[in-house]
């Protein structure tokens, strides 16, 4: 025998309702990209002396994301400007490694899961260069290397 749906039976029910509005509205409140991990790693000459700078900037409003500087030479002249103006709307993780050391695991900010843009500026790159927005990676990897930065999701 054969059952029939009855669409009267889930309109009448409110708490089927219910379970799908709660699961839309996690859906939206929770961001959809969150970076999990980030791993820094130089690949340059181990007898170098050369020490480079990675900042990893979490944005967390949409003012903050509009006005982020747009090149290296940008977002390291006005670093301190920006974090100001944007006191609770921005956070910088800023990590320096050496030349040829092996790698390093970042700690991120308590509330990187509520960054709505992730931002990866490298010291050694060209003046010119952009951020290299990582928001859509889970697992980022930065490599060092004696051309600027590589970012990609491990």
């Amino acid at each position: 025998m054969l059952n029939t749906f009855k669409a009267d039976r889930l309109h009448s029910s409110g708490s089927a309702r219910q379970w799908v509005l709660a699961l839309l509205f996690a859906m939206v409140a929770t961001p959809a990209h969150a970076v999990e991990s980030i791993f820094v790693q130089s690949t340059l000459d181990y007898n170098a002396i050369l020490i480079s700078e990675i900042d990893i900037v979490f944005v967390y409003t949409q003012d903050a994301v509009d006005s982020f500087p747009t090149s290296k030479s940008e977002w390291f002249g006005n670093k301190r400007e920006y974090l100001e103006q944007h006191a609770n709307s921005a956070e910088v993780v800023s990590v320096f490694i050496p030349q040829g050391f092996d790698s390093e695991m970042v700690s991120l900010p308590e509330r990187s899961d509520e960054a709505l843009a992730v931002f990866v500026y490298g010291q050694h790159d060209s003046s010119n260069r952009r951020p290299v927005d990582v928001s859509d990676m889970a697992a980022v990897l930065v490599q060092i290397d004696e051309f600027g930065i590589v970012v990609t999701s491990r």
